[in-house]
């Protein structure tokens, strides 16, 4: 039965702890329709101002979760693990990540997202692979993760429901920045997925959601004790993201660097953040984990992967001419120098307007557009040496990368 809604804004309003019966009825109420919108609203803005307990928020957590579909496993199923990033600038992890966790012998169920403004999508990466599909039933991608211990896909439209209906509404309404409302979208989604282990990926700086550590923390904490209540072991590693992740940003070059990690090479940085991740949720050796990248091991996997999901592997090492946008130039140095700051959040901005992201859920992407070849905080460079190349669909796309990068990159004496 549907408690007396304004009584509960009211109470939460006032900074009143909610049963879980009464978070659960209201999430359901608002799922069928028997809430309104006008009412939730005022419910997320009471969150947004006085919080929630872990003990609340997992009770709305497991109310989102609950209102659609979830996996199922056998009894007898191997450890299903999954990876949740907070979001950066070039993060491209998960699709190394996905496959190594699955050498391991676990199960990866990863549903993933699309990028919306400065952050990039997995689901966008993966799109750029011709062919491949990530709008997978629930059932066919039970059968493949039973199959290969690997599926990546999106969420379908009844997985999680409530959680999409009251994002959209959170993305309207100012209440976006809450640490229980983030915290119960993101948990929902993931615990969704029947997990026994979950490593949250939290990053902070000018590239991330989170500017500050210290607001990187209190998430990653909020993640933990929804974790601890429902019974699933939550690791978190916190990493900044002052500069973009990689030397690549954009989604078929983002594609083609993760395949170079695959393939036991790529950018250190991105080849020690999937052996982070992977430590954190896995029984395996760092040592051991590094082969199964060297040896070809996960490259094989996310091959079979591609193909099970209507890919091509053949295509994998030719994406970038696949793709390739009308105008690549280099950006040279104005100075001889070392580089002291990459600015993740301005390289967002600039990939977003070259159209490799959306500024609304409605927009398409450009797989062909960002940047590669970046240059890194701490190397040198001579005047004239090459900061990055730029990717762009016309010259006047080019003159605006090119501005924002003089912006992001500096070099001192």
């Amino acid at each position: 039965m549907l408690p007396h809604v304004p009584t509960l804004i009211g109470r939460k309003r006032d900074g009143e702890s909610l049963a879980s019966g009464e978070i659960r009825a209201l999430i359901e109420g608002y799922t069928q329709g028997e809430v309104p919108d006008y009412q939730m609203s005022a419910f997320a803005m009471a969150v947004y101002f006085k919080g929630m307990n872990a003990v609340e928020t997992a009770a709305l957590t497991q109310a989102m979760l609950e209102s659609g579909e979830t996996f199922t496993h056998p009894a007898d199923h191997p450890p299903v693990i999954d990876k949740h990033s907070t979001g950066g600038i070039g993060d491209k992890v998960s699709l190394p990540l996905a496959p190594l966790l699955a050498c391991t012998g676990a199960w990866v169920p990863m549903v993933s997202g699309r990028g919306l403004g400065i952050t990039g999508g997995t689901l966008d990466k993966l799109e750029s692979i011709p062919g491949f599909k990530v709008g997978l039933g629930l059932e066919d991608a039970q059968q493949q993760l039973a199959r290969l211990g690997v599926v990546m896909m999106g969420q379908t439209a009844s997985f999680c429901p409530a959680d999409r209906k009251l994002y959209s509404l959170r993305d309207v309404t100012g209440t976006v920045a809450s640490i229980p409302l983030i915290t119960a979208s993101i948990m929902s989604k993931k615990l969704a997925e029947s997990l026994d282990r979950l490593v949250l990926d939290v990053k902070f700086g000018s590239g991330a959601f989170m500017k500050t550590k210290e607001d990187a923390t209190a998430l990653a904490d909020s993640m933990i004790a929804v974790g601890k209540e429902m019974g699933v072991d939550v690791q978190a590693c916190l990493n900044p993201m002052s500069e973009p992740l990689g030397r690549a940003v954009g989604n078929a070059l983002e594609v083609a660097e993760a395949i170079d990690c695959l393939n036991g090479a790529g950018p250190a940085d991105l080849r020690e953040l999937v052996l982070d991740l992977a430590e954190a949720v896995t029984s395996n050796s760092r040592e051991e984990l590094a082969r199964l990248l060297d040896d070809g091991t996960a490259r094989a996997k996310f091959n079979e992967m591609v193909a099970a999901q209507g890919g091509s592997p053949a295509d994998l090492e030719d994406l970038t001419n696949i793709h390739a946008a009308p105008l690549i130039e280099e950006v040279p140095a104005p100075d001889t120098g070392t580089i002291t700051a990459v600015d993740a959040g301005l390289i967002g901005q600039a990939a977003l307007q070259l159209g490799a992201g959306r500024s609304r859920a409605t927009d398409p992407v450009d797989f062909s557009v960002g940047f590669d070849q970046l240059v890194k905080c701490g190397e040198s460079v001579h005047q004239g040496h090459p900061l990055c190349r730029i990717h762009a669909r016309t010259r006047v796309d080019f003159e605006m990368a090119e501005a924002l990068i003089d912006q992001a990159i500096v070099i001192e004496p």
